[in-house]
């Protein structure tokens, strides 16, 4: 009811879960629903990658628009910032597949996103050669149709610049993401995109639209 609400009342675009791989069997059931009622907006799923190969399998048909993060490239820095050492190699997969299914993103005719992948990459302070790995592999691994959104809004909080105690013991400082993101390393990150073939970049060039147009 609440999809049908949002599509009929809100006027919503697309029903957007975010990071809803822990429900996804009641998503899909929902979404069944949904449809034998008269949903027929795109589907979005949104997440941070660290998820399920298996439920995204569930997912195939019913998905229309996957955007998933990658935020790091290297098992240590995984570890150290999203206590996830297997995170690269879990988001490598889950991209891959969500590549499988969908494709690279497509447009109606309205200028909305209709269908397809969509990988957000957020640049951290000092980690640009993590970013222009992930760049590497969306070009070389997925493909250089790929609509990249790279995101410069890192910003310190909380406990970044004086660390914390672990609930399991030790204690961790962030000093080396204690500061915003300088725009020299948001120029690297655009170049290295551009010197790979990646053409389809948010607010970059006049070549795509804005990511909020598109959603």
């Amino acid at each position: 009811d609440l999809m049908l609400k949002l599509q009929e009342e809100t006027k919503c675009h697309n029903i957007n879960f975010v990071t809803p791989e822990h429900v996804v069997p009641q998503v899909i059931e929902a979404v069944y629903h949904a449809v034998e009622m008269g949903l027929n907006i795109p589907i979005v799923y949104n997440t941070s990658s660290y998820d399920s190969v298996r439920s995204l399998q569930l997912l195939d048909g019913i998905v229309d628009i996957y955007m998933p993060d990658f935020k790091f490239w290297t098992q240590e820095t995984s570890l150290k910032l999203c206590k996830a050492k297997d995170y690269p190699e879990v988001t490598r997969g889950v991209i891959k597949e969500m590549h499988r299914q969908v494709g690279d993103l497509v447009f109606n005719e309205s200028g909305l996103a209709k269908s397809g992948l969509l990988v957000r990459h957020l640049v951290m302070p000092g980690l640009v050669d993590e970013g222009k790995k992930i760049l590497e592999f969306l070009a070389n691994e997925i493909s250089i149709d790929t609509y990249v959104n790279i995101m410069e809004q890192y910003r310190p909080t909380f406990k970044v610049g004086s660390g914390e105690t672990r609930s399991r013991g030790g204690f961790t400082k962030y000093e080396e993401i204690d500061r915003p993101v300088h725009s020299a390393e948001m120029e690297q990150m655009h170049q290295h995109a551009k010197s790979l073939g990646l053409w389809r970049l948010e607010n970059y060039e006049p070549l795509t639209p804005p990511l909020h147009e598109l959603m």
